[in-house]
């Protein structure tokens, strides 16, 4: 009798694990609603205005099903989103194909616009970093030694055109400028854009700690040979940073609650649990949000960054 019910205590076992769904770890769980928030995010935006462009950056292997590259796509988050652009893909500091990544970006880049920046110290390589890019279908924008936090404005722009770019698919370039402490004034900073012939410009949406204006943006919107770009908004979503406009100063590591780990290497910023009804608001969804505030800007699209912050939550 005994031998008899471990038989059948082994069959049933089996049933609940080739039946039962095993309990997803806290990383998947994270992932699966860093989706769910960017989703969200392009439905809100969307609905105000549907050309509005959404652009994740890093995370690539949210575009899958509980993030697994092996799998099905992740349809509505794949949806939602415009492209998809990551860092040092090919080139960090010394060649180094991520061919992890690179692999997950094949899958997608029928379907999205993929763009890369890759860190290139010597300078003499970028034109084999961008013969790769043009194999893959890729934008590129190549950062030098001296422009590791995209600092600077590089003259020699990777298949320059004087096309008018009305949706993100027709850019063959782009430029990605957040912390220009090289034009020290806003005039020196929209002056040096706007004299440049790059496709599409990824900024932040204040200088100074003050936004743009929508002529101010609008003025972006065409290059200095005649064609028309696009001006997308860099928005940090998996982080918060202490010098936004949102920050409280008594704000600290749990303190609230949903702030909960320093980023690493970035002394003011932190990693937050982006589901918290505080955050979103912070984000989207009412008329002082960010994305509204982006959308009031006269900005084409955003540029999401740290959607990867799901992993670093648990994980080094």
């Amino acid at each position: 009798m005994r031998k008899k019910s471990i038989f059948l205590f082994s069959w049933l076992l089996l049933f609940i694990v080739a039946f039962i769904p095993l309990k997803e770890s806290k990383t998947t769980q994270a992932g699966i609603k860093m989706q769910n928030f960017v989703i969200d995010i392009s439905k809100y935006a969307k609905s105000i205005d549907s050309t509005f462009i959404i652009i994740p950056q890093n995370g690539p292997e949210l575009a899958f099903e509980k993030m697994n590259p092996n799998g099905n796509l992740r349809n509505a988050y794949v949806d939602a989103i415009d492209g998809i652009a990551v860092e040092d893909l090919f080139y960090d500091q010394k060649p180094k194909t991520d061919t992890y990544r690179l692999n997950m970006l094949r899958k997608l880049k029928g379907k999205k616009q993929i763009m890369f920046s890759d860190f290139i110290l010597e300078s003499t390589a970028i034109e084999s970093v961008k013969s790769q890019s043009d194999q893959e279908g890729f934008l590129l924008y190549p950062r030098v030694k001296t422009n590791e936090h995209y600092r600077e404005i590089p003259t020699n722009i990777p298949n320059e055109n004087a096309n008018d770019i009305l949706k993100l698919s027709d850019a063959k370039n782009y430029l990605y400028l957040i912390n220009p402490i090289n034009l020290e004034t806003k005039h020196l900073f929209l002056s040096a854009i706007a004299e440049t012939n790059y496709d599409m410009v990824a900024i932040d949406l204040f200088y100074n700690n003050k936004p743009l204006s929508a002529k101010e943006i609008e003025k972006l919107k065409t290059k200095a040979n005649g064609g028309k770009r696009l001006i997308v908004a860099y928005v940090n979503i998996g982080a918060a940073e202490n010098w936004r406009y949102y920050w409280k100063r008594h704000w600290k590591i749990n303190n609230p609650v949903w702030i909960k780990k320093k980023y690493a290497g970035y002394n003011d910023e932190f990693y937050v649990q982006f589901w918290h009804d505080d955050w979103e608001k912070i984000i989207y969804g009412n008329d002082e949000s960010y994305l509204k505030k982006i959308i009031d800007a006269g900005f084409n699209g955003a540029f999401l960054d740290n959607v990867e912050g799901y992993y670093f939550l648990y994980n080094k």
